[in-house]
């Protein structure tokens, strides 16, 4: 028999039940009120009395109102027909909701039951199976999905019958397993998984190392992300968080391109539901929709459902992941799932840590954090989920508890910055205090030296070190003026420039300039460090900056030009001859 609830207080989405049987922490249930089911999550459990937080707005729910529990915690419904779609943080499908306004009490199913796919079985009877096995294969927008053996069986099974090549409904049988006590599991196309535990069916997890091209040059020459690893994009409002996510989502070599917009203003979701299924995928193409999912709340909809948002979302990934496919999942932004956690943590009246967030937030953005990664599986393939999120600390301040719990277990860090936003040097990327700890790892060392040559990441520190030498330059400046510094001063800080504006500055809505593919990321980079390595004769401050300006202008124009063609060796020519200029053996 179900476990029966009655509503004994209500503050804001918390809501305190008596009940009458066993509840499980995480377990899910469904409140009666006008005619309404609202779906709610167990939180804390203490002797009779339960907490649980409301999915939906709780106007006008009354004292002695009726729960059930359902006995199961938050699952997402995972199967073909998930591409493409645009879900809330309940996985109910958007385009399906009448109206502007979600209505409360409405759910809807995920995926489409009368679309039907064509199954290529992949394996045969007799075979042993396990856990996450691949059974069959079905596309979806030019993309291949493995039907698995459903996640949550243990041990292995035999492969009783499987359905013959052919066109199917998710929920028709495509494989019967037999267990070791010889009974029947009937297998479909669909899975559930509850959102807050990790999926685990890989065999091992190492570290990562392969480099993930993104086509941004601050990104992949200066602070690499790898395929299975984390970073976080903090910034204050304005300094393009969300353009360097589509440029990202456009470009990275991934299959699968998840958002989660969590919490974000309505009119920054918009943008997202209007702009993405307008990009081009540079890799096919074709539309970036195609290969994404968007999973959205907005920051007037209960805290319960923002919290739960980015859960659903990584679910999803690990759901693509156990495929052999590798996934790039981005959270905008991560603040606001933390106020939420914080907003929840307040009314169950739990010990406030630093900015009233929950003591245990560290932990929390670990463990989601984690569940990210390059991973082995059963079958020896390989799958990955790269996650990205964004931080928007209230003023724009790095120092609070969010940005200093994520810069803990995030491995990149890409600090936006306000100064060079305002300065219109785009993407305002801070190249000094961004950092890329995969640059420190010998399996990455090992890979770029494959990849690229053994002397890249040392031409990458020194890149850093001139930067940071020519901000330090520049405050000189500043304080003593230009004709306090000497000349060979001037001629550091403007090296130091030219790395500014050819390899950071990027114009995201140029067709060549958008994409720097990592061939020509390296003839740049070897390019600027030639000139840097070059001793300059000049008399004035000013003979140096007008000099430095005319060779920045040429590199500019070089970027704007398609990878060696004729007119990109025509400025390559005019750089030599400038360089030759003032240059002294």
């Amino acid at each position: 028999m179900a476990t029966k609830g009655t509503v004994l207080g209500v503050i804001a989405n918390m809501v305190t039940l008596t009940v009458d049987g066993p509840v499980a922490q995480n377990e899910i249930c469904y409140i009666t009120t006008g005619g309404d089911r609202l779906m709610a999550e167990v939180i804390k459990v203490v002797g009779k009395n339960v907490y649980v937080q409301v999915f939906e707005s709780t106007r006008g729910l009354k004292v002695g109102a009726e729960a059930e529990f359902t006995g199961h915690m938050l699952e997402v419904t995972l199967g073909p027909g998930m591409l493409s779609k645009n879900y809330d943080g309940l996985q109910n499908d958007l385009d399906k909701m009448e109206g502007v306004f979600l209505k409360r009490g409405q759910y809807t199913y995920p995926l489409d039951k009368e679309r039907k796919w064509h199954f290529k079985p992949i394996v045969k009877v007799g075979d042993e199976v396990g856990p996450s096995a691949w059974l069959g294969e079905v596309e979806e927008n030019h993309q291949p999905l493995k039907i698995m053996v459903p996640f949550q069986l243990t041990g292995t099974y035999k492969v009783k019958s499987v359905v013959p090549e052919g066109d199917y409904t998710i929920e028709d049988t495509v494989v019967v397993l037999s267990d070791k006590g010889g009974e029947d599991i009937k297998v479909n196309m669909i899975q559930k998984w509850p959102v807050k535990k990790a999926m685990t069916n890989y065999v091992e997890k190492p570290r990562p190392y392969k480099l993930l091209e993104t086509g941004v040059r601050v990104i992949d020459t200066m602070n690499p992300i790898v395929e299975g690893g984390t970073g976080f994009i903090p910034g204050p409002f304005g300094t393009g968080k969300t353009v360097l996510q589509h440029a990202i989502s456009k470009q990275a070599e991934a299959d699968i391109v998840i958002i989660a917009a969590c919490g974000e203003r309505a009119n920054e979701v918009v943008e997202i539901f209007t702009e993405f299924p307008e990009l081009v995928d540079s890799h096919t193409g074709r539309k970036l929709m195609e290969r994404t999912i968007i999973v959205a709340n907005t920051s007037n909809m209960p805290v319960a459902a923002r919290e739960a948002s980015v859960y659903t979302a990584m679910t999803m990934a690990e759901f693509y992941r156990a495929m052999g496919l590798k996934v790039l999942l981005m959270a905008d932004s991560t603040s606001r799932w933390a106020q939420a956690l914080r907003e929840m943590s307040n009314r169950m009246e739990e010990l406030p840590g630093p900015d009233a967030f929950p003591m245990d937030i560290s932990a929390i953005i670990s463990n989601f954090y984690g569940r990210a990664g390059f991973v082995h599986l059963y079958n020896g393939a390989t799958g990955s989920i790269t996650f990205i999120g964004t931080v928007s600390p209230a003023g724009g301040n790095l120092k609070e508890p969010v940005t200093e719990n994520t810069k803990k277990v995030a491995r990149c860090f890409y600090a936006l910055e306000q100064e060079r936003a305002d300065r219109k040097r785009y993407p305002a990327v801070n190249p000094i205090d961004s950092y890329s700890k995969y640059l420190e790892y010998p399996e990455f060392e090992d890979y770029i030296t494959e990849r690229i040559n053994n002397q890249w990441t040392g031409k990458v520190n020194e890149l850093k070190t001139r930067l940071l030498r020519g901000k330090e330059i520049a405050e000189q400046i500043n304080i003593l003026g230009d004709d306090g510094v000497p000349v060979e001063y001037h001629v550091i800080f403007w090296k130091s420039e030219l790395i500014d504006f050819v390899i950071l500055q990027q114009d995201a809505f140029d067709e060549v300039d958008s994409v720097t593919p990592m061939e020509r990321q390296e003839d740049i980079v070897n390019m600027v460090i030639d000139i840097c390595h070059t001793n300059f004769k000049f008399e004035t401050f000013v003979e140096v900056m007008d000099y430095f300006k005319k060779m920045i202008n040429i590199c500019k124009q070089m970027n704007y030009s398609k990878y060696k063609s004729e007119q990109y060796e025509d400025f390559r020519k005019q750089l030599a001859t400038l360089v030759a200029e003032r240059s002294v053996k």
